[in-house]
């Protein structure tokens, strides 16, 4: 089954998404999300100029050797672009040769480790009140696991605040837009919040909060200990994980269980933190880490260690990417979580797919393939916009921080 073309599509619909489309001679084809926020472009010529023409003519099978090709031939390996590029072509091959199998692709994984996928959403509000109310409507929903973000007091735009109630975009500008930071102020305020939150749901629903890399290692530490008494699932990239000893000044101090890795490329950046068991949810993703052929080493490598799997699931991955995802949730054993964020009408529309969600639990459906699909005629009605993720700077002087 040969490879006879290939393609990139870029379109807008509600935010941007780059899917790449692979055709083979037997008249099937896969798709797969190549998505990277803010350098989409960077990606789409990528595959265009430099992946597309090595992968005419080659077999459509050979799935781990195309993802050798790509990965050892281009000399200089890993990084953001390269993983996404290669992440694009071995979703979409996965998702073709599980069309040509007849089969969903969680079957050709090895089947189903359990009956469906739990996901949580994000409840978001400006203050402690309207996120309390936030994490009930949630719940409501039937969600059984449910991130709690606050506005922090005294500042005026928080990153990871979203605006919206279900979904919500965080690059919100053509060029970068600045952010207020404190973190004096988001350490008084947090505990609080979670005091209030777990007050009004109980005990019985998993509360998860998102740092995005914003404090020190201590300082992380000092908000895991003080996070303790409200129980939470995770506490996701507390501190930035270049380094990634420095989760064992923040393991040393708290028993928070800690999540990181959406933003990691492969396997060597969340190695020695899966080894020496510094963290307790590994959160790559399909998309950004290589692929699925990619995202099964670094799960099978995390379970010797009883590291579980909670990918991110932000509407920077496209339907595309998630229906790859729930296909390897659904089959993965040491799954732990995966992120939902939900789409807007419009990105549904011009992604039509075969995953479902159902009280708390997302279900990829038993289509051949990942599930999931492009009208690549209504994806050209909505062209590219550029947008950016905003930046950090500390309140009292400007500093750039972590984002």
């Amino acid at each position: 089954m040969k490879i006879i073309d290939a393609k990139v599509i870029v379109c807008s619909p509600g935010r941007n998404f780059v899917t790449l489309k692979i055709i083979t001679d037997d008249g099937l084809s896969g798709i797969g999300d190549a998505t990277l926020n803010g350098r989409e472009l960077s990606v789409a010529s990528y595959l265009t100029d430099h992946v597309i023409p090595c992968l005419i003519g080659r077999d459509a099978h050979q799935i781990e050797d195309i993802w050798q090709y790509l990965y050892r031939g281009a000399y200089w390996r890993r990084g953001p672009v390269t993983m996404t590029a290669i992440a694009a072509v071995d979703t979409a091959l996965w998702d073709i040769k599980a069309k040509a199998a007849g089969m969903p692709l969680y079957q050709l994984l090895g089947g189903k480790s359990r009956t469906g996928v739990m996901v949580y959403g994000h409840a978001n509000g400006a203050d402690i009140d309207e996120t309390v109310e936030q994490v009930l409507h949630y719940k409501k929903l039937g969600y059984k696991a449910i991130r709690a973000q606050s506005g922090v007091p005294g500042l005026n735009k928080v990153y990871g605040v979203g605006r919206g109630s279900l979904f919500y975009e965080p690059a919100d500008s053509t060029l970068p837009s600045e952010h207020d930071w404190s973190t004096e102020r988001y350490l008084l305020h947090t505990p609080k919040l979670f005091a209030a939150v777990r007050e009004a749901v109980g005990p019985d629903v998993h509360l998860l909060h998102d740092v995005h890399h914003r404090l020190t290692p201590i300082e992380a530490a000092r908000l895991g200990k003080a996070l303790e008494p409200y129980h939470l699932f995770w506490m996701e990239d507390a501190t930035p994980a270049e380094n990634q000893e420095s989760f064992r000044l923040i393991r040393q101090h708290t028993t928070t269980p800690l999540a990181v890795g959406e933003i990691f490329n492969s396997i060597w950046d969340c190695k020695d933190l899966i080894q020496q068991q510094l963290i307790d949810y590994i959160r790559t993703t399909v998309v950004h880490a290589g692929g699925i052929t990619q995202l099964r080493r670094i799960a099978d490598f995390a379970g010797m260690y009883q590291v579980r799997t909670g990918s991110h699931g932000a509407t920077d991955l496209s339907p595309a990417c998630m229906g790859a995802a729930l296909h390897f949730d659904l089959w993965v054993p040491n799954f732990g979580i995966q992120e939902y964020m939900r789409h807007t009408d419009e990105t549904d529309a011009v992604f039509p797919h075969a995953y479902t969600f159902e009280d708390g639990f997302l279900y990829p459906g038993d289509a051949p393939g990942h599930g999931v699909d492009i009208d690549e005629t209504l994806a050209a009605r909505y062209p590219y916009r550029p947008a950016y993720l905003p930046v950090n700077r500390l309140a009292h002087d400007g500093t750039l921080w972590h984002w």
